[in-house]
């Protein structure tokens, strides 16, 4: 009896373990109460499994809509496909058809457009670098859109391109004065009158301006051109009627701007390096002798033709002492007087031909140390040619502007200074031919004197 009754009790606890149970029951105590409690898990468990087959049963419904769901948004999206595609089709058809019709209906006006993209694309480029830009400035933006723009263009539009090109033709015959900002060499910036001779040149009251078309401004230039060019434009602009001549740059700037990077003739000569000065200091020496020599003669030659006149009261100059020479010696015979007037003569020809030789010398080394320069130049130049290659042409400039600047140096020396020494040579050779010749008469006349 207590095995079937445990056996019982295991069955119940292995039941109640089985089937959830909402509370805890109280254990048997006999059969009867254990009998009552399994058939009361009993029904239990058959209302859960009720239960979850319910919940089985409309989950089932649930997935099926789900999927009858799904299958009805896939017909739809299969239908909006086609349809997307027909209409695409249809869509292509119709541009395409537009597209002949635009072709046909603008027919001449493709041409047109075609041509004013291009004149509007070149106008661009004259406007930003025309001169008349620095007065009215900005006109350039306008002709820059109308050359990118991918559509036809407006009568609006075709009339302000007219203007545009009038306006250029109009003031490029004109000569305007205005108010405008300049920029000086240092970057001050200061408003002035400018004048615009047509469109060419841009000035100020004394100098010659430029137009910088990067930044849209009007600059002085850093280097103005040769003295008598800048004067004219001094001229032209205190000139208030008539015609006044001036210089003017038919390349709209770009002599202007060669100009600045022109060399004026000091650094040119100082392009000639060592060589270049020594020539220099022989040229200025030789000028300030033969300066001196030309006075020294000329009052000397003054003082002959004076003591010519008054040869009985000798004076302090060549043909005075001679005569003193010839008073000391007037009781001799006359070969002694001719040896002591000539001995006299002798004493004076090398003062009053002094400095003579030294100018021949110089002007006969000036081109030779040209020569030298020109020979060194050329060695530099070879140097640099062999260091870096010929690629750079400036890097040869240098060797080769001192081989010609000394070359032209010495020449420039030479020619002057040979031209000073026959100038020389003639005023002391005349001096000496005058001495010469009155020593002759003073021995003539002693002679004559001695005869009788």
């Amino acid at each position: 009896m207590k095995k079937i009754i445990s056996t019982a009790f295991v069955a119940a606890a292995l039941t109640f373990s089985a089937a959830p149970m909402a509370a805890e029951q109280t254990p048997a105590q006999t059969l009867d109460q254990l009998l009552n409690q399994i058939k009361q898990s009993r029904q239990s468990e058959a209302r859960i499994n009720k239960q979850r087959e319910a919940e089985f049963v409309a989950e089932r419904a649930d997935k099926q809509k789900l999927l009858r769901d799904a299958k009805a948004a896939l017909a739809a999206e299969k239908q909006r496909g086609e349809d997307l595609a027909t209409s695409f089709t249809n869509n292509d058809q119709e541009i395409d058809r537009l597209s002949r019709d635009l072709a046909t209906a603008t027919g001449d006006l493709g041409e047109m457009f075609g041509v004013v993209r291009q004149v509007s694309g070149d106008m661009s480029g004259q406007l930003n670098a025309s001169l008349v830009s620095a007065q009215f400035p900005g006109r350039d933006d306008f002709m820059a859109e109308l050359a990118s723009a991918k559509e036809l263009p407006t009568i609006k539009e075709l009339e302000e391109l007219w203007i545009a090109l009038q306006t250029e033709m109009t003031q490029s015959g004109k000569v305007v004065k205005f108010n405008a900002e300049v920029i000086d060499p240092n970057g001050n910036v200061s408003e002035q009158a400018v004048t615009r001779v047509g469109n060419f040149t841009l000035l100020d009251a004394k100098e010659y301006l430029t137009y910088n078309t990067e930044t849209g401004t009007i600059q002085r230039l850093a280097k103005q051109p040769e003295g008598f060019k800048v004067r004219t434009v001094g001229q032209y602009s205190g000139s208030s009627a008539g015609q006044t001549p001036l210089f003017v740059d038919p390349s709209r700037g770009a002599l202007l701007a060669v100009y600045t990077q022109k060399a004026t003739l000091e650094e040119q000569f100082h392009q000639g390096g060592t060589v270049g000065y020594i020539i220099a200091g022989l040229l200025g020496l030789g000028v300030l002798i033969s300066l001196y020599k030309i006075i020294t003669l000329t009052l000397e030659s003054a003082k002959i033709r004076a003591q010519v006149k008054n040869v009985d009261n000798p004076g302090n100059n060549a043909l005075g002492r001679i005569l003193k020479t010839y008073q000391e010696n007037k009781n001799v015979d006359v070969e002694t007087l001719e040896l002591k007037i000539d001995e006299a003569i002798l004493k004076e020809t090398p003062r009053i031909e002094s400095g003579v030789n030294m100018i021949k010398v110089m002007a006969a080394i000036s081109p030779m140390l040209g020569l030298l320069g020109t020979v060194t130049g050329m060695i530099e130049t070879f140097q640099n040619i062999t260091l870096f290659g010929t690629g750079d042409p400036k890097i040869m400039a240098g060797g080769i502007s001192m081989a010609l600047v000394t070359t032209v140096l010495g020449l420039v020396a030479a020619l002057p200074l040979l031209l000073m020494h026959a100038l020389v040579a003639g005023r002391a050779k005349s001096v000496v031919e005058v001495i010469e010749e009155q020593s002759a008469g003073i021995i003539a006349t002693h002679a004559e004197q001695r005869g009788k």
